[in-house]
């Protein structure tokens, strides 16, 4: 029986072997080769994958590190982000930019120690001298104390004068920046106007030309007015590179009527002047100022031409204009420069001043990207959205994270308002624009380690942020792994040289970035911000000058490493001006910051200020 049972089983085994051979021939079939088998069957050898950049690593030494962070009774609270700084900036894959940022910053932080240990020992009154709002000429000559900031200007009034009756008449215009006091090379040119009254050859009409100087990268791209209509109709702060009407008006005023009459054609001067910005023997008032994006020309009231900011030759670095050639200069005077407010006649500072924090974790801790010398900025934001009830009661911290100045002055009456008001983080390098991802990074380093937050949110000096609704939103949303604000999902980098968000092939070789938003105002997740912190303390994340796309290439790493993303892109973060019923309205100056507020105080709503 046992063997029948057995030779049963065998048989019917061999049964369903012979039925699944013909049924499903392929299912029992080997498994094909893999791709790098059979490239090597066909005799094709394929390169290995290029390995993976060498992880950065820490330069021992940097001039002016040592200074900065050496122990000192006035180097600030040991608890502060500055002091978690110092790995950071020695990473040999530095953003460029930094050395010169950390060696100017050192000078600033030696000369005001000084001042501040001599006034302790009585020796000198530093609060007596101020940054003042009006700046004379003398000669052609005229001291900026206090750098320039967004509607700052100069005034200039004068007579083109050709020396001898040269019919190549020309003067000129620069804006000087400043150097530290043991810089030895001769400071930058933040802005060089050269104007030609009389033509430069091809044509008779006047040519402006605007260019800038840097010790490092010498005279960059010349930009001209009259320009080829490409480059006339770009845009700085929303005015034209160029405004060729007036030109082309006397241009076709002079084909109509034939040639130019001689010089005594009153009639005929009497309309070119009218038409031209600068004309021989004719007085003109010129308005040089400084606007978000660029430097702009306005003459006898009407704009004329606009240069954009060139990296590393910010504003706030301007220390004097001057004025040469053929010009009999009338008067020049600065105006709009950054002023502080008297402390000691601010009769609010108690409301003003950062309240006391409570012992649990934040809800938001939120950070602002401000220069040194925009007093005014902060105020107005102390005296507006600073002042929600949120803020106030300590649930919000609010930060301003500002670099050192090149100014003996800014540093000076900067260091007295951070110890007043209590909410401004000192950073241990110069503020140039292309070093402001290193504040994205403190500000993480500040919300994860320091006054820890649920939520981290970044944004400018001259934005307007509804905390309330900012919060409101927050709560629709899971908690981790959150980018909110408005998100670019689709860009490129610029690769135009001279542009001030010029990036190079070498700093990002793709043609487009991961999604990020928009540096005027966006949140991120707690599990976000650690993982930034901790991607740069192991050096493991690139550094990238472009703050806002940065925080995009890292969200991005943290999404490869296997976590999830919530993008949440919102319209009513406004990158420029306001519109009704926005969450954060960007470009809004001192007094258009206060009228918001006023607005939502009034009447409960989120109103635009003309």
């Amino acid at each position: 029986m046992k063997k029948w049972c057995g030779g049963s089983l065998i048989l019917f085994l061999a049964v369903l072997l012979t039925l699944s051979y013909t049924l499903f021939p392929s299912s029992l079939k080997a498994p094909p080769p893999s791709s790098s088998a059979a490239t090597a069957a066909a005799g094709i050898h394929t390169p290995p994958s290029p390995p993976p950049p060498p992880k950065p690593h820490l330069l021992p030494s940097l001039p002016g590190l040592a200074d900065l962070f050496s122990p000192s009774p006035l180097v600030p609270d040991p608890n502060l982000a500055w002091s978690q700084m110092r790995t950071l900036l020695s990473r040999s894959d530095a953003i460029s930019g930094t050395a010169d940022g950390l060696r100017e910053a050192a000078v600033a932080w030696r000369e005001l120690q000084a001042t501040l240990e001599a006034e302790k020992l009585e020796k000198v009154a530093p609060w007596r001298s101020k940054c003042p709002f009006l700046a004379y000429g003398n000669g052609r000559f005229t001291e900026i104390p206090c750098g320039f900031v967004d509607g700052s200007a100069v005034n200039i009034v004068g007579i083109p004068l050709s020396v001898n009756g040269s019919r190549t008449g020309a003067f000129g215009i620069e804006l000087v920046g400043s150097r530290v006091s043991d810089e030895i090379r001769e400071p930058p040119i933040v802005l060089r106007v050269n104007v030609s009254f009389a033509g430069d050859g091809a044509t008779e009409l006047p040519v402006v030309s605007l260019n800038a100087w840097s010790p490092d990268e010498g005279w960059g791209t010349w930009e001209q007015c009259p320009a080829p209509a490409i480059d006339a109709y770009q845009k700085v702060d929303g005015l034209v590179r160029c405004n060729e009407q007036n030109g082309e008006s006397v241009m076709q005023e002079k084909m109509l009527n034939g040639s130019a009459p001689p010089p005594g054609a009153s009639k005929r001067s009497a309309r070119v002047s009218d038409n031209l910005a600068f004309v021989e023997g004719h007085p003109f008032t010129a308005t040089l100022w400084a606007g978000m994006e660029g430097f702009h020309l306005t003459v006898n009231g009407r704009h004329e031409t606009s240069f954009a900011y060139r990296e590393k030759l910010d504003p706030w670095s301007v220390s004097r204009v001057r004025l040469e050639g053929d010009l009999e200069l009338l008067s020049c005077i600065a105006n709009g420069l950054p002023v502080s407010e008297d402390i000691d006649l601010v009769g609010d500072v108690e409301s003003l001043r950062a309240p006391p924090l409570p012992k649990k974790r934040l809800l938001m801790l939120v950070g602002v990207f401000s220069t040194g010398n925009n007093f005014e900025r902060r105020m107005a934001l102390r005296r507006s959205w600073m002042q929600y009830e949120a803020v106030r009661s300590g649930d919000v911290a609010v930060r301003f994270f500002t670099g050192l100045h090149k100014n003996k002055q800014v540093n000076l009456e900067l260091w007295r308002e951070a110890r007043t008001y209590g909410d401004i983080q000192l950073m241990p390098f110069v503020d140039y624009y292309s070093l402001i991802t290193l504040k994205t990074i403190a500000i993480c380093i500040f919300g994860t380690k320091i006054l820890p937050a649920k939520y981290i949110m970044k944004t400018d000096d001259d934005a307007f942020v509804r905390i309330d609704e900012v919060l409101s939103n927050l709560k629709k949303h899971v908690p981790r792994g959150l980018l909110y604000g408005q998100i670019a999902f689709e860009s490129s980098p610029h690769r135009d040289k001279d542009s001030k968000w010029y990036i190079s092939p070498e700093e990002w070789p793709h043609d487009s970035y991961p999604p990020w938003a928009h540096g005027p105002g966006y949140i991120i997740s707690r599990d976000i911000a650690k993982f930034i912190v901790q991607g740069h303390q192991e050096r493991n994340l690139q550094l990238f000058k472009l703050e806002d796309v940065a925080t995009g290439i890292w969200i991005q790493e943290f999404k490869k490493s296997g976590r999830e993303v919530n993008y949440v892109s919102d319209d009513r973060f406004h990158n420029e001006g306001c519109e009704s019923n926005y969450v954060l309205a960007h470009y809004q100056g001192p007094r258009m910051l206060l009228c918001l507020w006023d607005n939502l105080q009034r009447q409960h709503e989120p109103i635009c200020c003309d």
